[in-house]
């Protein structure tokens, strides 16, 4: 294989075929078990679909399985159970997914199990792997350096075509690339692709085209190869070199894919690779979790899985462990309405839960009220016993989360957003991390008098020197963030040690080094804020599902029918990610006092009570019985406007400033200052973060408009009537330049936190 075939891996382009609310704060022992007896042991505690798969261990396997089943358990169990019965070896095992957490969860539960030795790992990983070790052997020379950021490399392209991009139209260009590479289509069918499978191009399809040609010119050029080339050229590795096919399967013999309904047209054929010509796979998937066409997804090879094996052994999973029965009838109902090939074959989930509360709908006259009202409902939760990180907030898109970080910190509720980095690639998890094996190594901590303390009280000794305390820091900056890193790991020490009471320091790290190759994080005490696409996999305790309103759920640029059908799919997973409270909510208007014309999603059309299902007969019902209706506190306000340029406001951070983002700023410096000194006084008599007095943006309003009184305070957001009553004579004395009594808000600590 000469490198001149990089580009596409020099292959042709593919065909497609056709509960309580509560939890204790503590995991019980049985998180860190010892593995079972014998193989035997393994099939204790499933049930019967499950046991079913796992001792499926010959021929084609396909496993339907529905959200909140235990599939992962089911295919692990299946793995384990046959090493276990020497009927597997665990080198001749691979197990692929689509994410390092997937593929990490798998590896640790396969550890407890007793079958250590099975490769789990992503497509990219296994590939990479392979590549690498090949690559003398296939093409000779020093295998190209892999590019991990295409954002740069597709700039550059952009630029040589003298084609200019902002920051939005770079991301989309390097999305638009990476599809082409993973349904295998060379720059030139580009345009043609992309109107064949009625995709929403972001700009002009032949510039786009024009780019990527450039792009993959300039890979060449410097010597690099990027992810996608990684399954493309081991794809052109396998098919041009029979010896080297051979040596890949006669290493693994059984094959194992989770998320089979996500595999891309690339993917598959890689699979195919590696099969050969033999049927020892299992593959595991579910049509309706289908939520990534947009990155050359489809369902198809886990629909079409009979077609191509007629002898395969076919489970499906149903009973769900995960939810309510309140829940899954929602979202089997969900489901009911749903149309096209992924709908035919749909799942009628069964709970195995005992009853819980009906999923509560709510509409709202605005977005700030909507958050608000959402960020009320957590905070009754969490009074309630329900742990913050029991809870996630899921929208449809990534911009809606301003809007509801502001009312999770207004009401003094933490949060943490997904999709920040890795928890064990935090510099300060690693630095942590070096720290506590010097100090076992040591034989323990310097700190005198702790050489016989318990490994809690010596994990808290060593982090101390680097930021840990008892209390939290005040504010949401760089600090605070660091503080929650270190302190989650002191919670996973305490976790440890009540299931190993006699663990050491040693073992601690042990376990620290396993996680973070299994990419285990433990969970940062916080409210979750996330997209429906981000929150795949993950599940809650309760989950809030906004802005579901037409328009964002479908998304506009939904326009198909199969289109349509994802976007239903997606609000399916959003539900199902709910163990006990589901919370459904929209809102009428984008902005306090606007026109009130929206409409609730049409997916909640016959779900929602008083509506009627899209094509029943007759008009949708418009009544709003069982249905809470909340109107906004901030109503009377009307339309907030640009107090320097009179532009209507919309976004949630512009409200908060009450002006254009980009407007001149008549910031009072002195003033801000004061206040927040004030506010760091009030957080630490309090106890709280900083941000659960006012958040930055509301100082700065404050700070630039300077009111004068109580009517003048109030107009600002971010001010509601608990925070006015509560600080509003020291906020309006700063104001006005005065000096505040001494000990003034000390009366503060005796307080309950804001709810």
């Amino acid at each position: 294989m000469s490198q001149r075939t990089w580009q596409h891996g020099g292959v042709t382009a593919a065909t497609h075929t056709s509960l309580s609310p509560a939890f204790p704060t503590v995991p019980a022992p049985t998180q860190f078990p010892a593995p079972p007896d014998g193989a035997d042991g393994v099939l204790d505690g499933l049930d019967p679909e499950q046991r079913a798969v796992a001792t499926a261990l010959h021929g084609p396997v396909c496993v339907l399985a529905g959200a909140g089943t235990g599939k992962t358990r089911a295919i692990t169990h299946r793995i384990a159970y046959g090493v276990r019965a020497g009927i597997l070896q665990p080198a001749s095992v691979l197990a692929v997914t689509f994410t390092n957490r997937a593929a990490g969860e798998m590896r640790g539960r396969l550890r407890q199990l007793g079958a250590g030795g099975v490769q789990a790992r992503t497509f990219h990983s296994a590939a990479l792997r392979q590549l690498q070790y090949f690559w003398p052997r296939a093409v000779g020379g020093q295998m190209p350096r892999l590019l991990e950021r295409k954002v740069q490399f597709v700039s550059e392209s952009a630029a040589r075509c003298r084609i200019r991009l902002d920051r939005n139209e770079l991301r989309d260009v390097t999305s638009e690339i990476e599809w082409c590479k993973v349904t295998q289509t060379v720059p030139e069918d580009y345009p043609a692709a992309a109107a064949k499978s009625g995709r929403d191009v972001p700009r002009d399809p032949a510039e786009t085209a024009r780019i990527y040609a450039a792009y993959e010119q300039l890979k060449r050029e410097r010597g690099m190869i990027d992810f996608e080339d990684v399954l493309l050229l081991t794809v052109g590795v396998l098919q041009e070199r029979p010896d080297v096919a051979e040596s890949v399967r006669s290493q693994y013999k059984h094959f194992v894919v989770d998320e089979y309904q996500d595999v891309s047209p690339l993917q598959q054929r890689l699979l195919d690779l590696w099969l050969g010509d033999r049927d020892s796979i299992c593959v595991v998937g579910d049509a309706s979790q289908t939520i990534y066409s947009f990155t050359g997804a489809t369902p198809d090879y886990l629909l079409g899985f009979r077609t191509r094996h007629p002898d395969a052994t076919v489970v499906k999973l149903v009973r769900d462990y995960r939810s309510t029965p309140q829940v899954v009838h929602l979202a089997n109902g969900l489901l009911a309405q749903a149309r096209g090939q992924a709908a035919q074959h749909r799942l009628e989930l069964v709970s195995q839960r005992e009853a819980g509360p009906e999923p509560a709908y709510a509409e709202y006259a605005d977005e700030p009220a909507e958050a608000e009202g959402t960020a009320r409902r957590i905070r009754e939760l969490m009074d309630g016993g329900v742990r913050p990180s029991e809870i996630a907030v899921l929208y449809r898109v990534n911009a809606q989360s301003e809007i509801y970080e502001q009312a999770l910190a207004d009401a003094g509720v933490p949060y943490q957003l997904r999709g920040a980095e890795r928890f064990f690639e935090r510099p300060e998890v690693r630095e942590a991390g070096l720290l506590l094996r010097g100090a076992a190594r040591a034989g323990g901590t310097s700190e005198p008098g702790l050489d016989d303390a318990d490994l809690p009280a010596q994990v808290r000794a060593v982090l101390s020197s680097r930021g840990w305390a008892s209390e939290p820091p005040s504010g949401s900056g760089a600090v605070r963030d660091r503080w929650e890193s270190l302190a989650a790991l002191v919670r996973l020490s305490e976790d440890f040690v009540q299931a190993r009471p006699a663990a050491t320091l040693g073992d601690f790290v042990t376990e620290l080094d396993e996680r973070a190759g299994a990419l285990h994080a433990p969970t940062v005490e916080g409210v979750t804020l996330a997209s429906l696409h981000a929150a795949k996999g993950l599940e809650w305790d309760a989950v809030f599902l906004v802005g579901l309103t037409e328009g964002t759920m479908p998304i506009t640029y939904a326009k198909t029918d199969e289109q349509i059908e994802e976007e239903r799919r997606l609000l399916y997973v959003g539900v199902t990610r709910a163990r006990f409270h589901l919370g459904l909510s929209w809102a009428l208007s984008r902005s306090p006092g606007g026109r009130g014309g929206r409409r609730p999603s049409r997916f909640l059309d016959g779900l929602r009570p008083g509506s009627t299902p899209r094509g029943a007969a007759g008009r949708p019902s418009t009544s709003r019985g069982g249905v809470e209706r909340v109107p906004s506190a901030r109503k009377k306000r009307g339309p907030v406007h640009c107090r320097v340029c009179g532009r209507t406001l919309s976004e949630a951070g512009e409200i908060k400033l009450m002006r254009c983002e980009d407007c001149p700023s008549d910031l009072d410096e002195a003033l801000y200052e004061r206040l927040r000194e004030w506010r760091v006084a009030q957080a630490k008599a309090l106890g709280q973060p900083a941000y659960c007095v006012f958040t930055d943006k509301t100082l700065l309003a404050i700070a630039e408009v300077r009111p004068m009184d109580a009517s003048g305070l109030a107009v600002i957001a971010g001010v509601g009537a608990r925070k006015l009553d509560k600080y509003g004579a020291d906020v309006l004395a700063l104001c006005r330049g005065e000096e505040l009594a001494s000990g003034a808000g000390e009366e503060a600590v005796a307080e309950e936190p804001e709810k």
